[in-house]
This record gives structure tokens, C-alpha cells and sequence, in this order.
């Protein structure tokens, strides 16, 4: 087929393709015969397919770093404005885009890459480091929010069924770390006690949100496959999301220092990034394959990959992990949160139901996770500080609604998009709220401190 090919006069790329039934050939097709379809990129020509592709992804990252961009100068998370982004330019607004699985595609690997350089930002050591307080506190504040979220669930959405319940009550669970600590950098605060109880417990409680949605994600697909519903396998389901975890990082650690460093003695360029991405890949896969979900396995592979373990890169003058994945997350990432945008329907607010439950999810997100606070012990540490610190959901919590609206029961979806917009409208809430309210509570506390200082005797 290329052998008349002149790079004068197109270029061809070749795509492997099965025949149906309705092919021209098609008595050949019940035998599974690959054919190589060309698709013409001719001087000055591009298909119709490709066009239409290149114009959507420019819509979508212009849109999202320009809306970004207006909500970072109004100090708030650039993820808000990608949201909005979406939400503009999908089909509940302009229209103009209407998310296929291309970009579906797309957001999936920013997922995988958003939840990698989560992990990257933590160790073993750190999460084992945490402390009693912090531990605690991100204990009580997946538990606390996980019932309230089912609860309300349950008061709401009867009919729903208790798969939705437990979903959003996962969803409500999560925190997002990254959020809390670019606002406790902002405020000059990432160093006090209350940020390293804050930090050290969102980081647990990623972990242990991640159970729950591997063992929830877990359950509905083996519900959906005909599998009967038992404790037993909700055990199994768990048992397996943890075995995973502890499994990965236990024989991760011992296993990923001896495999970079015979990485790094490759020469050729490039190799410390996709040697980073196929381990990213490997274990999101490892994840899929027992029943998890992919996000598990790639902050698990953040998680146990240690800037110890580049030396043999780093240290010929080569970049960091953190400095390689940093320009393609900042790409792909958006386009996730962009497509999250897309697929909530603004429009289903003009039922009460879904505007009550909005407003309902909201409450239940910021008072769970008030009742973290309650597992401070042995610190002085602010109670009210640490559960605002803790109410963003953030990119994390939309992540969880976006998996949830793609999981079925019997053919009908868990989130259909009503709940769905809900859970956005919390997420964005509860995002919006947390850097105003955590200078508050400081400056509060630092009142405090002076008018008991002023009040002290002999002053």
C-alpha cells in the first residue's frame, strides 16, 4: 500500500481496522481480518474528523486557562474556573462542544496524571509519620461525611437506591489537599500546627477515600455484572483495595529504587519520564485488573516513587520527575475538569428537588468535616481551623462524581445527571469558601491570642 507513497504529495497514516457485516468485503469480516485503512493528510487539506478535533481542543484550552485565569485574580482555584470553562461552552450553556470519547479518552490520562503527582508530593515515610492527631482527624473526617452524605442520600433520594447513597457519601469523604495547601501558603501559615495536622490527615484521608471508592466502584461493577450483593463481598471488595495499596507500596518501595536505577543507565533521551509513566500506567492497570479503580494505582505509584530513587538522573543534570510530568499534567489535567464542566446540566435546577439536594450536600460536606476536628488530641492545634481545612473537596471530589456518573446498575445509571450536578455545585461551594474562611479563623485566632495576652496581669 505505500509503495506508491511520495512524501510530495500526502502523508498517509495507516490505521488498523476490523470489517463488519455492512463492509463491502464483509464475507471476510466474521473472520477478524485486519485491513490498514489510510487516512490522506494532503498539502493544505485535513479530514473533516481531525479538523473538527483540533478546533474543539483549542476551544477547550483557551477557554479553560482564560476562565482559569479571570478566578485565580479573584483568588480563587484556577480548578473552579475550569469547571466553569466547561460548564460555558457544553451543552448546558453555548453548546459548542458536546464531550465524545476522544476527550473522554483525554480526561481519563488527567486523571492518571493528576492523582500520579498527588502521590508524588507524598511518601511512605510522610504517611506513616502523620501522627496520632492527624490520623485521627482524617479518620473522623471520612466517616462523619461518608454517613451524613449517605444519609442525605437516603432522605432525598429514596428511590435512588443505596448504591447512589454510599457513592455520595464517597464523595463527600474526599479532600483536597492541594487546595488547603496553596491557601496555607498564601496566608503564610503552611508552617504552623494546625497546617501540619491539616496536610498530614488530607493525605490519610486520600488514602482512604481511595479505599472506599475502590471498594464502592468495586461492588457496583460486580452487582452490574450479575454478581448477588453480600457482606461478604463488600469485605472482599475492601480487603482487596487495601491488599493493593499496602501490597504496592510494600514491594514498590523495595522494587522501583532497583528498577530506576537500571533506567538510568540508558543514555537516550527522555528515559526518566516515560520509565515514570509506564510505572504510573503499570499500576493503574494492576488496579483495573483486580476490580479497583485506575486512580488507586496512580497515586500508588506516586506515592512510592521517592526523588531518592532519580539520583542516577538528577545527578548528570537531568530534570526531576516533579519538572517532567509538571508541563504535560498542566495540558491533559484540564481537559478533565473541563469535561466535568460539560457533563453537568445546569438546567436541572430548575427542579427543587436537585437545588435542594444541592443546597443539602453542600451543608453535610462543611458540617462533616467539622467533626474531623473532634480527633485532636495531644495538640494544641485550632479545632475550628483544622475542619475548614479540611471541607474543600476540590479536584478530588469532583474526580469521585465523574467516576460515579459513569458506573451502572442493571443498565441505569448510579449518578444520573441531576445528582451529579449537585455534587459539582458542592464541590465548587465547599472549594470557593475554604481560603476566606481559613483567614478568618487565623486572623480570628490571632485576636484571640492578643486579648489574652492584653489580659494577662501585670501587663
Amino acid at each position: 500500500m505505500l509503495g506508491n507513497w511520495r512524501a510530495t504529495d500526502s502523508h498517509i497514516i495507516c490505521g488498523l481496522t476490523r470489517l463488519t457485516e455492512n463492509d463491502p468485503l464483509g464475507e471476510r469480516a466474521d473472520k477478524g481480518i485486519l485491513f490498514c485503512q489510510p487516512f490522506l493528510f494532503t498539502r493544505g487539506s485535513m479530514s473533516m474528523e481531525v479538523s473538527e478535533f483540533f478546533v474543539k481542543l483549542l476551544t477547550i484550552i483557551l477557554s479553560a486557562k482564560l476562565v482559569a485565569e479571570v478566578f485565580v485574580r479573584l483568588r480563587m482555584p484556577s480548578v473552579l474556573g475550569e469547571v466553569t470553562a466547561g460548564i460555558v461552552i457544553g451543552p448546558s450553556l453555548l453548546g459548542l462542544i458536546e464531550p465524545d470519547a476522544t476527550f473522554h479518552l483525554l480526561a481519563e490520562i488527567g486523571i492518571l496524571l493528576l492523582l500520579f503527582e498527588v502521590g508524588l508530593g507524598s511518601t511512605v515515610r510522610e504517611m506513616l509519620q502523620v501522627g496520632r492527631s492527624a490520623f485521627l482527624v482524617a479518620c473522623v473526617g471520612v466517616v462523619a461525611p461518608f454517613a451524613l452524605g449517605w444519609a442525605v442520600g437516603a432522605w432525598l433520594l429514596p428511590s435512588a437506591g443505596g448504591y447512589a447513597h454510599a457513592f455520595l457519601g464517597a464523595t463527600l469523604s474526599a479532600t483536597s489537599v492541594g487546595i488547603t495547601a496553596r491557601v496555607l501558603k498564601d496566608l503564610g501559615m503552611d508552617r504552623s500546627t494546625e497546617a501540619r495536622v491539616i496536610l498530614g490527615a488530607a493525605v490519610v484521608d486520600d488514602v482512604l477515600g481511595l479505599v472506599i471508592l475502590a471498594a464502592i466502584t468495586a461492588l457496583i461493577a460486580a452487582v452490574n455484572s450479575g454478581a448477588p450483593l453480600s457482606y461478604g463481598a463488600l469485605a472482599l471488595t475492601v480487603g482487596k483495595a487495601i491488599l493493593f495499596l499496602v501490597g504496592a507500596l510494600l514491594i514498590g518501595t523495595r522494587l522501583s529504587p532497583r528498577l530506576f536505577s537500571l533506567a538510568s543507565k540508558l543514555r537516550t533521551r527522555g528515559v526518566l519520564l516515560a520509565a515514570a509513566l509506564a510505572f504510573c500506567f503499570l499500576l493503574s492497570w494492576l488496579a483495573d485488573a483486580m476490580g479497583l479503580a485506575t486512580i488507586v494505582g496512580a497515586f500508588a505509584a506516586g506515592v512510592i516513587l521517592e526523588d531518592t530513587h532519580f539520583r542516577g538522573f538528577t545527578g548528570r543534570g537531568e530534570r526531576s520527575i516533579h519538572e517532567l510530568i509538571a508541563p504535560i499534567a498542566s495540558f491533559v489535567t484540564p481537559i478533565f475538569f473541563v469535561v466535568i464542566g460539560m457533563r453537568a446540566d445546569i438546567h436541572a435546577f430548575a427542579r427543587p428537588d436537585a437545588l435542594a439536594l444541592a443546597v443539602a450536600l453542600t451543608v453535610a460536606a462543611v458540617v462533616g468535616k467539622q467533626a474531623c476536628s473532634l480527633g485532636l488530641v495531644g495538640t494544641r492545634a485550632n479545632r475550628l481551623i483544622v475542619g475548614i481545612g479540611m471541607v474543600p473537596r476540590g479536584e478530588v471530589g469532583l474526580i469521585f462524581a465523574g467516576i460515579g456518573l459513569g458506573l451502572t446498575v442493571d443498565g441505569r445509571p448510579v449518578i444520573d445527571q441531576a445528582i451529579f450536578s449537585a455534587v459539582v455545585v458542592m464541590v465548587m461551594v465547599t472549594t470557593v469558601l475554604t481560603p476566606p474562611a481559613l483567614a478568618w479563623a487565623f486572623a480570628r485566632r490571632e485576636r484571640a491570642a492578643k486579648r489574652s495576652s492584653s489580659e494577662r496581669p501585670g501587663r
